[in-house]
């Protein structure tokens, strides 16, 4: 007759304890163990290893065998949630990721927070002073975050639809109007794509309306059911959902590049323009000056960031980048006019 694990000897238990949470602990790490090198990791027989199986099945974990000359064991997805085995490195992971979820743009950071408490609770002195080491402060709204977050349950219907190739139906609401506040119809689009990006989430579709990709952001989105129909996956510009979105926000319909650029030498010292630099390229020069060459959406985007400088300007090229500050410069003599 078999003996439960309190039946047995103290060391004997606790041998057998040690042994299950390490078999648990490799099934998590890859899809599928053979029985046999199960055995040898472990350092049991495959017959201990069938057991130990049997007993993981017993405290809720779905662990599948299988045959074939390479027969052995697959741990699957259950309809509960189990203890999960981690090593030090994924808890200080784990416990950074759930301090910095305030900045996601989803409404979790309360269950973030209390997700971090149970994962403090239980874990041992030694990891528990390395977590508490890393102290996230979340920018919040109101100290330059958007204010606008998305839903959790629009994420989820959005993530949804990515993943089963279904069109999305959706109300589209304009800033400042209430949600799904708007004249036109729903829209629907081919979702490929959902996106965090400084504090908030978007939706890169193809629209099949237009022919052309989209971008929408998820906190304004208002999900309609049904999905609409199936439809084949397509790749982005470039193969790069990251560069792609970031050449729209820069204004660029392609390539991850401003479609402005501009060549200057500002008459003050590069070390005054580095704190403000961006992606611009600064070069320092003789007699405290530097030729800076930077990119924005406009010429005049350009302009406003020259302007910022207490420095004069000789502007080496393109014409265009002339044209614009003269342009400046005609609208700033208007406005410094005395009006009687």
């Amino acid at each position: 007759m078999s003996r439960r694990l309190s039946d047995m000897p103290v060391s004997s238990a606790t041998a057998t304890s040690g042994r299950l949470l390490s078999l648990l602990s490799l099934l998590q790490s890859t899809r599928e163990w053979p029985g046999w090198k199960l055995a040898e990791r472990l350092d049991v027989s495959e017959r201990t290893v069938r057991r130990d199986i049997d007993r993981l099945r017993e405290l809720g974990y779905e662990i599948r065998a299988f045959k074939g000359r390479e027969g052995g064991y697959r741990l699957d997805a259950g309809s509960a949630v189990p203890p999960m085995m981690f090593d030090d490195e994924q808890v200080v992971a784990i416990a950074i990721a759930l301090q910095t979820a305030g900045n996601l743009g989803a409404e979790i950071e309360e269950p973030a927070a209390r997700a971090l408490n149970t994962v403090r609770q239980v874990l041992p002195n030694r990891l528990r002073a390395r977590v508490d080491a890393v102290k996230v402060t979340a920018v919040r709204a109101g100290d330059g975050a958007p204010t606008d977050q998305a839903r959790t349950d629009v994420l989820l219907a959005i993530g949804a639809a990515i993943r089963n190739h279904e069109e999305l139906r959706f109300d589209y609401s304009r800033p400042g109007a209430d949600r799904g506040d708007s004249m036109r119809p729903p829209r629907q689009v081919q979702p490929h794509h959902l996106v965090a990006h400084a504090g908030r989430w978007y939706l890169v579709a193809w629209n099949p309306g237009s022919k052309d990709w989209r971008i929408y952001r998820a906190d304004r989105i208002t999900p309609r059911l049904p999905n609409g129909p199936r439809f084949v996956a397509r790749d982005v510009p470039g193969d790069d959902v990251g560069a792609f979105l970031a050449a729209r926000f820069k204004g660029s319909p392609t390539a991850n590049e401003w479609p402005c650029h501009g060549d200057v030498i500002l008459h003050t010292s590069a070390i005054e323009i580095m704190s403000f630099a961006d992606d611009a390229v600064v070069e320092a020069l003789d007699g405290g000056r530097c030729r800076v060459q930077v990119g924005s959406w406009s010429w005049a985007g350009i302009v406003a960031w020259l302007a910022r400088f207490d420095a004069d300007i000789d502007v080496l090229g393109p014409p265009e980048l002339q044209d614009a500050c003269a342009l400046f410069a005609a609208r700033a003599t208007r406005a410094s006019s005395r009006h009687e």
